[in-house]
């Protein structure tokens, strides 16, 4: 997820997370060649539209669900029967020393079999009716996450922290593998998306094993072949990095794109760096915007920017905007949808990218409009190099993970968790022992939002952050949260139908296909336990292991 925090001058990486032209050739395994169009003028399209809002997914093939990344599905699954699910089998998941533990992503399932990546880059094929892991690829290739695979015609693919690559689907053999990043200042961690024979990867400034927005570390989205990883065409989303390569990064994403009937592209892109300090106060080297960071992007099927929505120009905080947009209805019109760190839902119109109505969720301080280098414009006064600031959301807030909608109601889970901010070390924390207390201590909502007006329909208190995303399936919708507990609510009025709790901590959405729910368990805090992937299915009786 991106997030940067200090603890007395050492960087600690604690989460997972984040572009057009003719370029073509090259082999399995090699570099990417040097190869984007510049991009395009903010424009606005009269060009094709999303399709309106259908039916829910017949089952969860793709990362979000469907093409649309509504995470809607139809399932077996109804609130008059979601307390009937029991632990039907359950996987170990490798031991990790990765701050965001051992997993963090959506897995897919495909002709009976879950396929799922755990954030050592590691992917595995398991079977939906009994558990058993018929194959493993291991590549124990460590990055920010949340990682995740997407399965098609018999192929998944992935990412490394370095490569993109495909497998046999009934096998986990490797068939192709094509390194992207630019520098060691950069990696992949996002979930590839996978439209018409073409796989999409963007890199993101965050290596673990070297640093995160460092400089010369930016964001370039690319459109590979499917059958061979050959680059088909790529979008620089930072272009020249604001005229200071040497010190700026920025942009990536953390989730496959979200794809209309015509297939255009729809991108959620994250934040710009160096943040608030960090011996540049309040971003002063890369005044301006920092366009295409904090934006929902439209690109056409072969790359031409088509329109752009910037949430945050010239964002100090880290605030995101790394959720990959949905495409839906409102007032029968096509619309997109999105939300981030910043913890603002928005809704656009689809063809032209104007903003239709901006909602904030969660806790909020006064630091929404804290843009503050953008062209022409001069240091607000009272962020004029404080010592600290406390700002809400913080570096861990807003709306960390995915939206789900079922086409006249947007669900979103929110983080209420603010961060100390210093003018010379961006977020800031003590100790890692103080992150990981508040953490425990933090809390979080589950939030309704009507797709036609933006107002709130519920907003449900949670005791902890649902670092779990939405998934609605029928009249329920679920999360996760750190504290370790599976939560299923009334799609209607918010009301709690189900929490059961999972063997440790969680920042990992849930899948539903069938009569079956996969969850997992990845975080070893708040407490220890047993790190798992679990199945719940509706009328199963197992129970989970003992820690």
């Amino acid at each position: 997820m991106n997030r940067k925090v200090t603890s007395t001058g050492a960087s600690l990486l604690l989460a997972a997370g984040l572009a057009v032209g003719g370029c073509s050739g090259g082999s399995s395994s090699s570099a990417a060649p040097a190869c984007s169009a510049k991009p395009g003028p903010a424009v606005t399209a009269s060009g094709p539209l999303p399709p309106a809002a259908g039916k829910p997914a017949a089952g969860w093939t793709l990362p979000g669900a469907d093409l649309a990344n509504t995470r809607d599905v139809a399932s077996a699954i109804t609130g008059s029967d979601v307390a009937k699910l029991g632990v039907a089998w359950t996987v170990p998941l490798k031991t990790s020393a990765h701050t965001d533990g051992a997993y963090a992503t959506t897995p897919v399932v495909v002709n009976g079999v879950v396929y799922v990546q755990d954030l050592l880059s590691n992917v595995l094929a398991i079977s939906l009716a009994t558990g058993k892991v018929l194959w493993t690829h291991t590549y124990n290739s460590p990055n920010g996450g949340p990682d995740g695979v997407n399965v098609a015609g018999g192929v998944v693919y992935g990412a490394t922290n370095h490569a993109a690559f495909a497998l046999d689907a009934a096998t986990g053999s490797q068939l192709w593998s094509r390194t992207l990043i630019g520098n060691d200042h950069e990696g992949i961690d996002m979930t590839p998306g996978y439209n018409h024979g073409t796989v999409y990867v963007s890199t993101v400034p965050v290596n673990p094993t070297v640093g995160e927005y460092l400089g010369g570390g930016k964001a370039t989205l690319w459109a590979l072949n499917a059958a061979t990883g050959a680059p088909e065409w790529s979008w620089d989303e930072v272009q020249d990095l604001w005229g200071n390569p040497d010190i700026n990064s920025g942009g990536g994403q953390w989730y496959a794109p979200s794809f209309d009937a015509q297939g255009n592209l729809y991108l959620g892109v994250a934040n710009p760096g160096p943040l608030f300090g960090q011996r540049y106060p309040l971003g002063s080297s890369r005044p301006g915007p920092d366009l295409y960071t904090d934006s929902v992007v439209k690109l056409s099927p072969r790359g031409r920017l088509l329109w752009y929505y910037q949430l945050t120009p010239h964002d100090l905080y880290d605030w995101d905007l790394q959720d990959p947009p949905v495409l839906t209805t409102a007032h029968g019109r096509p619309v997109v949808l999105d939300g981030g760190k910043a913890g603002i839902l928005i809704e656009l119109d689809a063809q032209t990218g104007k903003l239709l109505w901006k909602r904030p969720v969660g806790g909020h301080n006064g630091h929404d409009d804290g843009g503050l280098l953008t062209e022409g414009a001069r240091p607000a006064s009272r962020l004029a190099l404080p010592g600290q600031v406390n700002v809400e959301p913080g570096a861990f807030g807003g709306i960390e993970t995915q939206l789900a909608s079922n086409g006249s109601t947007t669900f979103t889970a929110v983080n209420d968790l603010p961060f100390i901010y210093k003018s010379e070390s961006g977020p800031y924390v003590t100790s890692l022992s103080a992150l990981k207390s508040a953490l425990v201590k933090a809390t979080g909502e589950m939030v309704a939002v009507n797709q036609d007006t933006g107002t709130v329909e519920w907003d449900d208190r949670l005791p902890s952050t649902p670092y779990g995303a939405a998934t609605v399936t029928n009249d329920v919708v679920f999360t996760t949260t750190f504290s370790g507990d599976l939560y299923a609510f009334d799609a209607a009025t918010g009301k709690i139908l189900l929490r059961k709790p999972l063997s440790a901590g969680t920042n990992a959405p849930v899948t539903v296909d069938g009569d079956y729910v996969i969850a997992g368990a990845d975080v070893a805090a708040p407490s220890l336990g047993r790190q798992l992937i679990i199945a719940y299915k509706l009328g199963a009786k197992g129970t989970l292991p003992d820690a």
